[in-house]
């Protein structure tokens, strides 16, 4: 199977190619570069594992949550590779994406990424018995003081920038429950096809146009206005 992921959801901006169980990525923290070096990255992978596009069996893709830009740009990739090459779409969350940043022996995962304006996007993940990260709940975006986690269970891995967000009240809040924190990982591509390829493998690809973002906030476009007197409520 080969199949040709982005992920640009966040300032780390990654691409990565998986050809028949082999893995190849591009990987850099370049904010506002994603467009800049998303394709390019994607000829030089595909050069390098001397594979064509039409020889691509499907595109993936992280459709958010993130920044609004990021979220559009890799669906926007993602979507013309596959019209033209009549290819499937794998979307992929990418709070699962970065929840594979969590250690392997970690039986329950919280993701979170910093989602500005005082808010972070966050969804618990619980790994199954065949070691898959499930969604436990619901992806939200949510002020990290109002966040819960599930009953009074311990034991969860914390991973993303959303634990060192407004000041790490996320990581504060919840630190006697985590069992490992990585605030600074960000998801990478080579971990959306670590998700996308067992789906491609179950039939789960989807026509481009039928890829929604999940961008989450109803409002994607606040103006300066609007976002300094969300700013001012939350204080």
């Amino acid at each position: 199977m080969k199949l040709l992921a982005f992920e640009t959801a966040t300032e780390a901006c990654s691409v990565a190619l998986h050809v028949d169980g082999q893995v190849l990525e591009r990987f850099e923290i370049a904010p506002r570069r994603h467009a800049e070096l998303s394709l390019p990255w994607a000829e030089q992978l595909l050069a390098e594992a001397g594979i064509s596009r039409n020889q691509l069996d499907g595109i993936a893709l992280s459709r958010g949550p993130g920044a609004f830009t990021g979220v559009r740009l890799a669906i926007a990739i993602a979507q013309g590779i596959a019209l033209a090459l009549d290819r499937p779409l794998l979307p992929v969350s990418t709070l699962q994406t970065l929840a594979m940043r969590a250690p392997q022996t970690a039986s329950q995962v919280l993701a979170s990424i910093d989602a500005r304006m005082g808010e972070i996007y966050a969804a618990c993940f619980v790994r199954n018995a065949g070691g898959e990260l499930q969604l436990q709940g619901s992806e939200v975006v949510i002020a990290p003081e109002a966040f819960e986690l599930p009953a009074d269970e311990s034991g969860w891995a914390g991973v993303g920038t959303g634990f060192a967000a407004v000041e790490g009240v996320l990581a504060a809040r919840f630190h006697s429950r985590l069992t490992s924190l990585d605030a600074q990982a960000l998801p990478c591509a080579s971990d959306v096809l670590r998700i996308a390829v067992p789906a491609m493998l179950r039939g789960e690809g989807i026509a481009p146009e039928l890829v929604q973002p999940a961008y989450l906030r109803d409002n994607v476009a606040l103006t300066l206005v609007e976002q300094q007197a969300l700013r001012d409520s939350k204080r």
